[in-house]
């Protein structure tokens, strides 16, 4: 399916005949949590909070695609840790559609800084405390985020 159809997926309802869109978001699995073997956990509690998974990859993020995907960061001191941290190792990539999609993920995975984020929350659980680029975990803060996320990630 190409990134432009995975953008929303219809639900037809044949008893009622009524369409409902389902809003869709990008979702990373990073290096620092598919190395400690937590990709089933973080991907069960998704579908728990309602998500569908509606396509899935495990790949090793090329420098180039980070750059890509992490530009509005190029100025930020950061940015080339975060490079090498998202080229180190698997990461999984997965679109996720529920209703309000993207402001539901964003609950469930909390805070940027693993520390900061409210118990419960998949960076409390999963991200590294010490290191905020080690958050276990990328959401997509925004619909127009999550269609340019989905289109460099999955256009492939």
């Amino acid at each position: 399916m190409s990134p432009s159809k995975l953008l929303l997926s219809t639900i037809w309802n044949l008893t009622n005949k009524t369409v409902r869109m389902q809003e869709q978001t990008l979702f990373l699995i990073k290096p620092n949590a598919t190395a400690k073997h937590k990709i089933g956990a973080i991907l069960n509690s998704v579908e728990r909070n309602g998500f569908t998974i509606e396509a899935l990859k495990m790949f090793t993020m090329e420098r180039s695609l980070a750059k890509e995907f992490y530009a509005e960061h190029t100025s930020k001191s950061f940015f080339e840790k975060l490079l090498a941290f998202m080229t180190s190792g698997k990461t999984v990539a997965a679109v996720l559609a529920r209703d309000n999609a993207v402001e539901k993920l964003r609950e469930l995975v909390g805070n940027t800084e693993p520390k900061k984020a409210k118990p419960g929350t998949l960076r409390y659980l999963y991200g590294d405390h010490d290191n905020m680029t080690h958050n276990a975990v990328h959401a997509a803060d925004s619909v127009d985020h999550a269609r340019r996320e989905i289109e460099i990630i999955f256009r492939k």
